[in-house]
């Protein structure tokens, strides 16, 4: 670090393109932790090119220029030009930043689009991040205000570095946790008054109808509500067990920990621990409270015996009757002299990692540095296709501020209509969403079990809820990557194609892990044509659809069309993705067979990480297309022994290859399947289920063998069918050998 100082101002060069401005009329300066930043000690070399005399100082690095007229910052004393970027854009102090936006503490009633806060990440080449008012918070010791009227900026001059703004970002405010696998299943919640019985029923039925699932959310109805004495107010606020609900609360959760399944409990905490509460003589003795008034322990986090008391006296013993993590329902704003949202989400987290040996929670976003302190949920949204049509953008700009595990109300929340489409679409975006969680409100017609929709809707439903569990391999393997590396497993295109306008333009579509894009079907579909449409842009190079394997070959933008159990996602050329080829019902066990899918490429590598007994486990995949040849190679292959592996070649003729679970190297024959046959049978088939005229069906499919004179012959057919005639001549001309 190259740090510039006076009496009034502080300048640090933190990297070459990662800059603090700090300017205090005390001259104090902060050098402790904050409420966002965990760390200003990087480990990086770089040179500066300083001229500097009483009044001036100029310093230069391979990618910035900053110009400090020394005094008060404002726009006419300090400037930062950002080199090797287009038009070499200078910013001033005070100016405004463009972003490509963060996110927002909450969805709560959104109707679709609401705005976003700023992240760190801008076309412009550079972003700042605001640390002036947040709190002094070092590990072990009490929060505390720091001192008031002082400016603490991060200037990030990153250009179209993305990649490197964001792992940057996260060595200055810390990298995020590491998910536990369970997290990464699905996830079965409702607002609802499930009996222990019933909600016992509900699992066993989920079970017998093949639908895996990893996590059980009890919504508040757990604790009691509506048998709350007036005298204590509402009965929001709750930690002890509905009786008549649960008379036997530890069987019940033991119970659910026999199925494999992890719980969390919905809290929320504003209204403290009142007298009727079961807890309530723990409480009075440690606060010293006047029981015979019923003196309320009253909601403060910043006192430091309240907080004692509010996790071992109230949430501990929860927690050892079976309690797995928390959801903290937080939704009275951010009075307080801090944040109550904040010491909720970091005090909650942090508890639960000393106790469990893994830190999770379910809440809402506090602010930047809120990514150490996972799972974000989004909050209440109404049932709509706009709002659905929102999620994926507001999911991939979170990346933009090192949000990465956002957990949406899969098929939305409340109001509404019944459309068993909106729900099936909503739910296809949980899939490749980072958390998939159903859930909705208090209501009894909107409900997301699969069997509660039509019997079609209802295969298509336990279809994807099992496919999200053959992904968890995968989804793991990206989350040690997060965790290790600040590499989201969402990512907006221009993170990887910065220098092309479409990755800016098609903001709902989004890189998937390192293997895979994802094009989110939020449009409802046409009633003649059966089909959605959504409008994508593929880079540069071949991609696959995952489940047809026909090829998209870019750069292209082009329409796309999906029957309603169909979804739109690729792989990218050579990508190697491991799915679990046998999922259990229950829980997220290691996979006994692992399905690796395999693309077309060149040379490809993947390594398959996984933790068992505290080790870490690698299986590394590299495949060879040119020379025809596979290797297998283990970290700690001891501790799964019994464990086979199902290599599956797409878009050829080579089969499946079956290799037992040992460091080996193998050939392979593989001759690339000729796709026009199945290509022409998709739209033909696309033809059958359309009501259009058998007269128009026919002119069409009469001209399938003759691309020419069909491509001609597009103006005379009506948009919608257009588009698929425009699809299907694509697909044809590049899948051909």
């Amino acid at each position: 670090m190259r740090q510039f100082q006076g009496v009034d101002y502080r300048i640090s060069f933190l990297t070459s393109r990662l800059v603090r401005l700090e300017y205090s009329k005390k001259g104090i300066f902060e050098d402790r932790a904050t409420q966002v930043v965990r760390n200003r000690q990087f480990d990086c070399d770089f040179s500066t090119t300083v001229v500097e005399d009483d009044k001036w100082l100029s310093v230069e690095t391979e990618y910035l220029n900053v110009s400090f007229n020394k005094g008060p910052f404002h726009r006419d004393s300090l400037s930062i030009q950002v080199k090797q970027h287009r038009a070499s854009p200078l910013w001033r102090y005070g100016d405004p930043v463009n972003t490509l936006k963060g996110t927002a503490r909450t969805l709560d009633g959104a109707d679709g689009e609401i705005e976003l806060e700023e992240g760190i990440i801008s076309r412009d080449g550079y972003a700042l991040l605001e640390d002036s008012s947040s709190f002094i918070f070092e590990v072990g010791q009490e929060p505390q205000e720091r001192e008031k009227n002082v400016v603490d900026l991060y200037f990030f001059g990153y250009g179209l570095a993305f990649q490197e703004a964001i792992y940057d970002y996260f060595l200055l405010t810390g990298f995020p946790p590491l998910l536990p696998r369970f997290a990464l299943g699905n996830w079965w919640s409702r607002f609802w008054p499930y009996s222990d019985k019933e909600y016992r029923s509900l699992m066993d039925r989920f079970a017998s109808e093949k639908v895996p699932l990893a996590v059980s959310v009890i919504d508040m109805d757990w604790h009691r509500t509506w048998d709350v004495p007036e005298r204590f107010g509402s009965g929001w606020t709750g930690y002890s067990w509905n009786r008549e609900l649960f008379p036997h609360p530890e069987t019940f959760l033991a119970s659910l920990h026999q199925k494999n399944l992890k719980v969390t409990l919905n809290v929320h905490p504003a209204d403290g621990i009142r007298a009727f509460e079961d807890s309530y003589e723990r409480v009075a003795k440690r606060l010293s409270l006047d029981t015979k008034k019923e003196e309320p322990a009253r909601f403060d986090l910043m006192n430091p015996d309240f907080r004692r008391s509010y996790f071992e006296d109230v949430h501990h013993p929860l927690e050892e009757e079976g309690v797995d993590f928390w959801w903290i329902d937080w939704q009275q704003g951010e009075e307080g002299v801090i944040d109550p949202l904040w010491l909720l989400n970091t005090y909650h987290f942090d508890d639960m990692k000393l106790r469990k040996g893994y830190g999770l929670i379910l809440s809402r976003y506090a602010g930047p540095g809120s990514h150490r302190y996972p799972i974000g949920f989004s909050g209440d949204t109404i049932i709509s296709w706009d709002s659905l049509d929102f999620q994926p953008y507001f999911t991939n700009t979170a990346s933009n501020i090192g949000y990465t595990w956002w957990s949406h109300d899969i098929g939305g929340h409340m109001q509404g209509t019944y459309d068993e489409e909106l729900s099936l679409r909503w739910l296809q975006y949980g899939v490749f969403s980072p958390i998939n969680r159903l859930h909705s409100s208090y209501s009894v017609f909107s409900s997301k079990e699969p069997w509660s929709y039509s019997k079609e809707v209802d295969g298509d439903m336990k279809n994807w809820l099992r496919f999200r569990h053959q992904l968890i391999p995968y989804l793991y393997s990206m989350n040690v990557k997060t965790h290790l590396e600040g590499i989201s497993l969402i990512q907006p295109l221009y993170y990887e194609y910065p220098e092309e306008d479409e990755s800016y333009a098609f903001k709902n579509q989004y890189l998937f892990g390192s293997e895979m894009m994802v094009v989110p079907i939020t449009q409802k579909s046409d009633s003649i044509y059966k089909v959605s449409r959504v409008e994508a842009w593929f880079p540069q190079g071949r991609w696959y659809d995952f489940f047809t394997d026909f090829v998209y070959q870019g750069p292209q933008v082009l329409p796309l069309y999906r029957e309603k159990n169909q979804v739109a996602v690729f792989a990218r050329e050579g990508a190697i993705i491991p799915l679990d080829g046998a999922p259990a019902l229950r829980g997220v066990e290691l996979p006994s067979q692992v399905d690796w899918h395999l693309f077309p490429g060149h040379r490809s590598t993947f390594t398959l990480l996984e933790e068992k007994e505290g080790q870490q486990l690698e299986t590394t995949l590299s495949v060879d297309w040119d020379k025809k040849e596979i290797k297998l190679e283990f970290l700690n292959e001891e501790l799964l022994t019994d464990r086979i592996h199902k290599l599956i070649f797409h878009s050829g003729d080579a089969g499946v290859l079956i290799l037992e679970n040992k460091s080996q190297t193998c050939p392979f024959q593989y001759e690339r399947e000729n796709k026009e046959p199945l290509i022409r049978e998709w739209m033909t088939h696309r033809l059958h289920i359309a009501e259009i005229p058998f007269s128009v069906k026919e002119k069409v499919h009469e001209k399938l063998l003759d691309p020419e004179t069909l491509q001609q012959g597009l103006l005379g057919f009506d948009q919608a069918l257009q588009g698929q005639i425009e699809e299907y001549l694509f697909l044809l001309d590049k899948n051909r050998r």
